[in-house]
């Protein structure tokens, strides 16, 4: 089940509406009509599309509960892998053996990654959302919160729609509007959707080879290098220079390895640059990020869902479980949200008070730490939350 903060890729707005939000439903559903010439799509079909198309609360309830963020690394990763979901991972890997071998081909994405994802986003196809796609996409297209990333995907719904490949009545799939057993956006689907069984259809709610070529498609689309790692765990040095870690602060591997940070299992890819990346601190779990992780984050914004994912197709793969060490407890909630106010206040951009520690907050937290000759690791401590 996806339970987590959509995808980015979508199609790009037009200057002069990428903001229309809100008002009467009436005056909402003219200005769709009225603008869906510009996106090629004549009126009739606007019209027809848009007729039926209402509110739905549910879908905006499920927008604003999205406490799962606030969980750390090790308690998320803890309750989305289980020894059943990595052996049904391995079995559907065995299953599907022909179809893994076409898409690792064809866009040089591994088996382990794309299943992966196809796990944590529907449970390998069994649960792919009953919310009405149309309505969840409308709705979050006349709410204000993110207009300018559902907008366009409304207009993307009645381009598949005048196809004849959506249905406005019947086509259901996640609350924050994506279809399928990968859960692909109107927008993903235009531009990566493939018919993988060659039926001449791209059914991604019930062809599993449709899905995964389809999935492959859109993350080779986003960048993916082949034949490159993406995640591995890794030993590193109580001497470290903390400041020198996190996403975004790329070294070369050869000269992390030079600094003492080790494989735990196997060894570095030399080569490349790398981050390190401590998701719970310098006494957590630790992990060297490759240039293919950063293609995690196109798929989804959420750092601790991108990691866990990211680490659930090494595990797919073969690597054992991750060293959790010792690190301090997370900050509960509402101690977040009050370090996140202390932060802004001291002009850091965290993004929003919502208690979750995202890119901005490690930023924020990372910068006042060294500020405060505090270790630098970017994980928000009650030591860090006193001091501020």
């Amino acid at each position: 089940m996806r339970a987590i903060a959509p995808l980015l890729l979508c199609l790009a707005p037009l200057a002069a509406h990428a903001q229309s939000c809100g008002g009467s439903i009436a005056d909402f559903k003219a200005g769709l009509v009225a603008e869906a010439s510009q996106h090629g799509i004549d009126v009739a079909t606007a019209q027809s599309f848009v007729a039926g198309l209402r509110l739905d609360d549910s879908v905006l309830a499920a927008d604003r509960r999205q406490g799962v963020f606030q969980r750390d690394f090790v308690d998320f990763s803890r309750r989305l892998i289980s020894s059943n979901r990595l052996s049904t991972a391995r079995a559907n890997r065995d299953r599907y053996a022909s179809i893994w071998n076409r898409v690792e081909a064809t866009y040089g994405i591994p088996s382990e990654v794309l299943l992966a994802f196809w796990a944590f986003e529907t449970d390998f196809g069994a649960f792919q959302g009953d919310f009405n796609t149309a309505n969840a996409l409308f709705t979050l297209a006349h709410d204000c919160r993110r207009p300018e990333l559902f907008r366009p995907q409304v207009f993307a719904a009645m381009e598949l729609f005048a196809r004849g490949d959506f249905d406005p009545n019947t086509t259901t799939g996640a609350w924050a509007g994506e279809v399928g057993m990968v859960q692909m956006l109107p927008g993903d689907i235009i531009e990566n959707g493939v018919d993988g069984d060659g039926d001449g259809q791209v059914s991604l709610k019930t062809s599993v080879a449709d899905a995964l070529m389809s999935g492959g498609s859109m993350l080779q689309s986003f960048g993916w290098a082949a034949g490159q790692p993406w995640l591995q765990e890794v030993t590193v040095p109580d001497s470290l220079d903390w400041s020198l870690t996190g996403l975004g602060k790329h070294q070369p591997v050869s000269t992390w390895a030079a600094l003492g940070v080790q494989a735990r299992n196997g060894s570095l890819t030399t080569g490349l640059e790398a981050s390190i990346l401590l998701p719970m601190g310098r006494n957590g779990p630790a992990f060297i990020a490759y240039p293919n992780f950063e293609i995690y984050l196109e798929w989804n914004q959420s750092l601790t869902y991108v990691t866990t994912a990211a680490y659930f197709a090494t595990r797919i793969a073969g690597a054992p479980v991750y060293d959790a060490g010792t690190p301090p407890a997370a900050l509960t909630g509402e101690q977040m949200q009050e370090l996140q106010r202390r932060l802004a206040a001291r002009g850091h951009d965290v993004g929003g008070i919502d208690g979750i520690l995202g890119a901005g907050t490690r930023a924020a937290v990372q910068a006042e730490q060294q500020r405060l000759g505090l270790p630098a690791d970017a994980w928000p401590t009650v030591e860090l939350l006193g001091a501020l």
